[in-house]
């Protein structure tokens, strides 16, 4: 069973989470730890794209061939139009 006083210090933590989540989302990214202790990145559509570190450090290494091969099919990639 829970407290008054666990009940009041979850609380807390729950206004602070939102309060957190909406400064972050007025810049439309936010990043937060799993409960797995991966890397999510929320905002960039309807659920966050998690991975772990070392996905995330081999995947920001090769941003440049990512770019490149994004110049390279512009005309094949589809853009996103956000509501």
């Amino acid at each position: 069973m829970t407290t008054n006083d666990d009940m009041k210090i979850e609380l807390e933590k729950l206004r602070a989470e939102n309060q957190a989540l909406k400064k972050t989302s007025a810049r439309g990214l936010s990043l937060k730890v799993s409960e797995k202790g991966g890397l999510s990145v929320y905002g960039l559509g309807r659920f966050p794209v998690t991975l772990y570190k070392e996905q995330w450090n081999k995947l920001l290494g090769m941003s440049e061939e990512i770019r490149a091969f994004i110049q390279a099919n512009e005309s094949l990639l589809k853009t996103k139009e956000r509501e």
